[in-house]
């Protein structure tokens, strides 16, 4: 305490999380589409010094708070000791070493069980958000390659009136050249996608999902691209943007002009690497296709895999049916994200153990 220990901790544990938080690290990086582990073990200084600091710093605020608080606590204990009041405050401060050093471990167990079901509920939110992504929908219906599906042919027909379905989003998927470069473009609706596709304002730069969204319809020629494209090009909003996409009638790559509006991220279905998203009927215009390459099924995820078992066999070969449910047990086993269900429940364990430890250590006055 002379030392200021606990001070110099806390302000360490401010500074490495500034640090690290400074240069966006990340455990887990996809580059290119491929997962990696990239494990800074400076990252791990902060949350050791902050633990430690924090203790510390519970023993000094009790310690002080026993030795100049002696009336507020004689008034605190009065209810409960009548008129030992005085006498047990007495007998607390005489002995705030051992008190302060019970509070300080009694606070670290409360702290310790707080993060760890903080860290559990965000984990599960993420994971969740990561099967969204993964799949698209409750239940995503993927076209099969050189297919000629439209949104108002049969197979669209089948999905929307199958029993429990609420609503039948349809994506186009087409391959566009950028310069030398061929990546995947989603044509979309920009009425219903953002709803549909639970949309999050994270997966976009330069804006919010409604508002790039709402650039799409506003703008049928606009188009959002990845942030290695924008790096690459130079671009700046408003620029104009030719992309070569295959024409529906004769198979050939026609130059089609689009104006940059944004940068997106992440969208379901689509690939961790570049990408890109425009209106779909100015797709369909530019290119005398309105081929579909996939439908995202919104169940209000209630029957999801027996939805999903049906239709894939009311729709054979034709196209392919995954389920939210399916990617979240992938999702739960890959490298990027685990059920952390099972260790909550112990280390949760741990803290009501350890608190309940505590209890010999406090003087009876």
């Amino acid at each position: 305490m002379r030392w200021r220990v606990d001070y110099v901790l806390l302000i360490a544990a401010v500074v490495v999380f500034w640090m690290t938080s400074r240069t966006g690290y990340k455990l887990v990086l996809a580059i290119e589409g491929v997962p990696t582990i990239s494990v800074s073990y400076w990252a791990f200084a902060g949350p050791a010094l902050l633990w430690i600091g924090a203790g510390l710093l519970a023993y000094r605020l009790t310690d002080i708070g026993l030795r100049r608080g002696r009336s507020p606590l004689r008034t605190v204990l009065q209810p409960v000791s009548g008129a030992l009041s005085d006498t047990v405050a007495a007998s607390l401060i005489r002995q705030r070493r051992l008190v302060a050093k019970a509070a300080a471990l009694i606070a670290l167990t409360v702290g310790f069980a707080a993060s760890t079901a903080v860290f559990n509920a965000t984990y599960r939110q993420q994971a969740e958000v990561d099967a969204v992504l993964t799949n698209g929908a409750d239940v995503t219906v993927t076209t099969s390659p050189g297919s000629d599906i439209q949104p108002d042919g049969s197979i669209a027909q089948s999905i929307e009136s199958t029993a429990g379905v609420h609503h039948v989003e349809a994506i186009q998927h087409r391959f566009a050249y950028v310069g030398s470069d061929l990546q995947d473009l989603y044509g979309v609706n920009p009425d219903t996608i953002v709803a549909a596709g639970r949309l999050q304002n994270g997966y976009f730069e330069g804006g919010t999902a409604n508002g790039l969204i709402a650039e799409l319809a506003a703008h049928p020629d606009s188009v959002l691209v990845s942030a290695e494209t924008v790096r690459d090009f130079q671009l700046l909003p408003g620029d104009q943007i030719t992309l070569r996409l295959q024409d529906g009638a004769t198979k050939e790559y026609v130059d089609v002009p689009f104006h940059y509006a944004g940068v997106v991220k992440e969208f379901p279905t689509a690939p961790s690497d570049s990408f890109l998203l425009a209106n779909a009927d100015y797709v369909a215009q530019q290119t005398g296709t309105d081929t579909v390459g996939a439908f995202l099924l919104d169940t209000g995820g209630s029957n999801v895999t027996g939805i999903a078992d049906h239709l894939r066999s009311a729709l054979g070969t034709s196209a392919t049916v995954t389920d939210i449910e399916s990617s979240r047990r992938i999702i739960g086993s890959s490298l990027t994200a685990v059920d952390l269900a099972g260790l909550t429940r112990v280390e949760l364990g741990f803290a009501l153990a350890l608190a309940g430890a505590q209890r010999p250590a406090l003087p009876c006055g």
